[in-house]
């Protein structure tokens, strides 16, 4: 298998990788899989639309390192964003997780390293909510008079990440960018910070500029090419039923939907999608620093 490591580079075929995108646990993105897909050509794309931690282990039905001819000791997750919360929570919870498959007893859900990507990791002050009300459910609270995450507070405690980083933790590569609009920046700040008081191996790049959800921002993001469509269609279905009303979400969360899922003018869609200089060299920067502690 091959770590991407950008346009004008070569792959090196060492580790296997696995990319694990964003959508809040529920819709399927395609400018993040299907991209890197094409530029790496071999990485495996990981559809998920539940955190596979409450349901299955991680490793089952989907990651053995014989089923790729690949290293075992290199093996490397990369989440976007939901995503991104989906690999760190593997990266701090993986011993909670047994497999039920005696086939895969032999393997450790520990994963050799991971990139996290714009990611989701509190579920405190500056928690991305929707993400983690998709992950965790929701109730009707009638002194709020809306929705709200039906998580107890122990299930929040587990799922905010930070608070779970232990010196078992597996080495992170963390990259966001300053002005993210969807998941504050804090949320790499919180895990890299505890990362660092763990003795976990780490960098975090924070790029001054940039939109939440900038996958490779090279030219083929900008141009919106996101490769096969199926996923879209499915994404595009979601939101049928989210403005339908047929999905329960508070108000503010729907209508986050709707706004950045209003396709009637292709120009207003692809306004914000730009090639950024800055962020575009994180795969480059994300190979250097895999190749050092792999």
């Amino acid at each position: 298998m091959c770590l991407f490591c950008g346009n004008q580079y070569s792959w090196k075929e060492y580790t296997t990788h696995f990319i694990i995108w964003g959508g809040k646990s529920m819709p399927l993105f395609d400018n993040e899989n299907r991209i890197l897909q094409i530029e790496t050509e071999k990485a495996e794309i990981f559809k998920y639309m539940e955190n596979p931690l409450i349901s299955q282990p991680f490793t089952e039905d989907f990651v053995k390192p014989d089923d790729f001819h690949a290293d075992p000791d290199k093996v490397v997750i990369c989440g976007f964003s939901a995503g991104g919360h989906l690999c760190g929570s593997v990266c701090v919870h993986y011993k909670d997780v047994e497999d039920r498959n005696t086939e895969y007893q032999a393997y450790s859900n520990r994963p050799d390293a991971a990139i996290l990507s714009y990611p989701v990791i509190t579920t405190g002050h500056y928690t991305h909510q929707g993400s983690i009300m998709a992950l965790l459910g929701v109730r009707y609270d009638l002194d709020a008079n809306g929705l709200v995450c039906a998580a107890s507070e122990a299930e929040l405690a587990y799922m905010s990440l930070e608070k779970q980083v232990t010196p078992d933790t597996p080495p992170c590569f963390i990259w966001q960018t300053a002005e993210d609009e969807a998941v504050p920046v804090e949320n790499s700040y919180l895990f890299a910070q505890a990362c660092k008081a763990q003795g976990v191996p780490f960098a975090h790049h924070v790029f001054s500029k940039g939109r939440h959800g900038l996958s490779l921002a090279n030219e083929v993001w900008a141009s919106g090419q996101f490769g096969e469509p199926y996923t879209m269609e499915q994404t595009m279905a979601l939101v049928n039923a989210v403005r339908d009303r047929q999905i329960p979400l508070p108000e503010e969360t729907r209508e986050g939907i709707l706004k950045q899922f209003d396709f009637s003018d292709p120009n207003e869609m692809f306004k914000n999608m730009y090639v950024n200089p800055e962020v575009r060299i994180w795969p480059e920067l994300a190979k250097q620093w895999l190749e050092e502690i792999l």
